[in-house]
């Protein structure tokens, strides 16, 4: 079928879905800017395909517009995001595909980016090009909901990951703290689902329990993304891995106003950085605050790791995008501290506030994974 053909639903389909895989590749590289995967179809094959560039430039769009060269004269673009209209640091993507001849796009998702908002759909139709929107458009929500929660509410997306004993337990007593929850498969996907977010955050309590590093270890796969202690009076520990490790991999730290400048000043010769936000009506870190900070830093992928305090306040905020559970086969047998607060498993469990959507084992692990309605 050539580009100028009738449109196919099932090859629109098809075809958006190998460009929302293309995106996919740079989810946690792209930011601040989304991850758009664009593939140029003409005759029935692929003659120019994009992902945007790391740190955001340039586009999905001139990047396949590009590799097609003159064979995007004529083509259909599928594109995972509307095509931008505004001028940034660099030309819209809309009058690049209008320049080069496209004859169709196909966009899963309008840009909710008020500066685009529509408008790059619409100087495409006035430019004579045919565009339908819509094929892919559940699963490009997903993959750009850092970039939608970024420009309609100022903040990152977050995904929330817990593990638990099968009966419900995070961990031990306060002698028997860390725990060895879900095997080796189910630790090998989370070091997948870290890699595709530009920051991991933790909460203070978890950095002092635990000790953790925060990284990505998949060999042979580079990501770095930002560790994040939620800190309200500094006390992460000089010796701790994140403050030693801050020269490779920055670790920020997010406290309130009157946390200590001597702490700071001292971490700081670590490479640690400091971000002071408003406290919460209970004196901890504004999660919100937090949030909006991280995103005016260029994030726009959280992952939550921070335990069950922090977990039960993100799900009781709203702030929970998607909250990922693995439960381990085995039961503690013995008093711990739950994974969730009562209040908090009742919101995953009210259809109005949060959906399941995946259920999957991992060995001996069950993942499930809910996601925030609105």
């Amino acid at each position: 079928m050539s580009a100028l053909a009738a449109p196919h639903a099932d090859d629109d389909e098809r075809w958006m879905q190998a460009a929302l895989n293309l995106g996919e590749r740079s989810l946690s590289l792209a930011a601040p800017n989304p991850s758009v995967g664009a593939i140029l179809v003409k005759d029935g094959a692929v003659v120019g395909r994009g992902v945007t560039a790391p740190g955001g430039r340039p586009h999905a769009e001139p990047i396949a517009l590009a590799d097609a060269r003159e064979a995007a004269r004529g083509a259909t673009l599928y594109v995972t995001l509307e095509p931008c209209s505004h001028t940034g640091v660099s030309s819209p993507c809309a009058d690049a595909v209008i320049e080069a001849g496209v004859a169709r796009v196909v966009a899963a998702i309008e840009d909710p980016n008020p500066e685009v908002a529509g408008q790059g759909i619409a100087r495409l139709r006035a430019a004579g090009i045919a565009v339908t929107v819509g094929p892919g458009a559940d699963q490009a929500r997903r993959d750009h909901l850092g970039h939608i929660r970024r420009v309609t509410e100022g903040r990152p997306c977050v995904t929330l990951k817990l593990a638990e004993t099968a009966d419900g337990f995070a961990s031990g007593g306060p002698h028997d703290q860390r725990l060895k929850i879900t095997g080796p498969i189910a630790n090998a996907r989370v070091q997948m689902m870290r890699a595709t977010h530009e920051a991991i955050m933790v909460g203070v309590e978890t950095a002092l329990a635990d000790d953790p590093a925060l990284t990505v270890r998949v060999p042979g796969l580079d990501r770095k993304p930002w560790p994040v202690v939620l800190d309200t009076n500094l006390r992460l520990p000089l010796r701790s891995r994140l403050a030693t490790g801050a020269r490779n991999v920055p670790t920020l730290v997010v406290v309130g106003e009157g946390a200590s400048r001597d702490a700071e000043a001292r971490l700081a010769l670590c490479g640690v950085a400091v971000e002071r936000v408003a406290l919460d009506a209970a004196g901890r870190v504004d999660l919100g605050a937090a949030l909006r900070a991280l995103s005016a830093r260029g994030v726009t992928r959280v992952f939550s790791e921070g335990g069950p305090r922090v977990a039960a306040r993100l799900i009781d905020l709203g702030l929970a995008d998607e909250v990922v559970i693995f439960t381990a086969e085995r039961p503690l047998g013995r008093p711990g501290l739950p994974a969730l607060s009562q209040a908090a498993r009742a919101s995953l469990a009210d259809s109005s506030r949060y959906r399941l959507v995946e259920t999957a084992t991992y060995g001996p692990d069950t993942m499930r994974v809910w996601e925030r309605r609105g």
